[in-house]
């Protein structure tokens, strides 16, 4: 009888921390871990920070993986299984999916893999900002096995146990973990072995966020771009990728007014602008960032 490969699932919405989960796993196990990611966006951002010296990358490009591309998730799983043999199997699904979809398919699609869990990652300041949980985020959160309720240094002791209450209202059975910055001791992520029957999904998914990218060879004023960034509109929901200052490469992060900078090894700015209506705004956020190239 052929071993199944145990896989989870990462999900949550845009900018909750998946991928710094994500860094976080893959400087901590030390197993063979294969990542098949599905990036919201029309350049691989994730994929690129995502490194490590027992994984092997399969991008499934744009798109959404609960959905629009379940026959090409089925045929990168079966490649990554016969080629690497991973020990364990994550899938990270863009901030826009909705799992349930993707659950589904692994449980009756995928022989060679059994469903060790669902995790769902969630950003605790942005739920104090913003508490009406949207009908996608909704379903991440009921799909979840476990809840990583993330970034918890940016609000209070009360807060939290309002966002827990209100996270238990939607998923009762869920278990909660605090982290920040991602940080969790792995052994409570993994060995799940998830028992829950997912049902067949019945909903059409229709992503209510749209992106734009913007690349430029050119070195950016930090002054300028941070009086950017402090600036950005409230219909840009996430932005990340890649900066060049005059002192090198940085990782910029953005989301629901808060940004950082990381230092990061990279080639030349290429930067993903995720929200609603966000193309509408799109000549006038690059004419900005125009202004910033010296």
């Amino acid at each position: 009888m052929q071993i199944r490969t145990p896989l989870t699932v990462i999900t949550g919405p845009l900018g909750s921390g998946k991928t710094t989960l994500l860094r976080h796993i893959l400087e901590t196990v030390p197993k063979k871990i294969a990542i098949l990611m599905n990036e919201f966006g029309e350049i691989a951002i994730d994929a690129k920070i995502i490194q490590g010296k027992n994984v092997q990358m399969a991008d499934l490009g744009g798109g959404c993986v609960c959905c629009s591309l379940l026959g090409e998730f089925e045929a990168a799983m079966d490649e990554i299984i016969d080629s690497v043999d991973p020990e364990h199997i994550i899938v990270e699904t863009t901030g826009v999916a909705e799992p349930d979809a993707l659950v589904f398919d692994i449980q009756e699609s995928l022989p060679k893999v059994r469903l060790d869990g669902v995790v769902t990652v969630i950003d605790a300041d942005s739920l104090v900002k913003y508490p009406f949980v949207g009908h996608t985020t909704q379903i991440q959160i009921e799909a979840a096995d476990i809840i990583l309720l993330n970034k918890i240094d940016l609000i209070s002791e009360k807060e939290l146990e309002v966002v827990e209450d209100k996270l238990h209202s939607i998923n009762e059975t869920t278990s909660i973990l605090r982290s920040y910055r991602g940080k969790v001791d792995l052994d409570l992520l993994f060995g799940i072995d998830r028992n829950r029957v997912q049902a067949p999904p019945h909903h059409v998914h229709q992503p209510e966020f749209e992106s734009f990218i913007y690349k430029t060879p050119a070195i950016i004023s930090r002054p300028c771009f941070e009086e950017f960034a402090d600036s950005l509109e409230t219909n840009v929901y996430r932005a990340k990728g890649f900066v060049r200052f005059s002192d090198g490469i940085y990782l910029f992060n953005f989301v629901a007014g808060r940004w950082d900078l990381e230092s990061f090894e990279q080639e030349a700015t290429e930067l993903v602008f995720i929200g609603k209506q966000v193309k509408e705004r799109k000549l006038e956020i690059i004419e900005r960032l125009k202004i910033c190239e010296q």
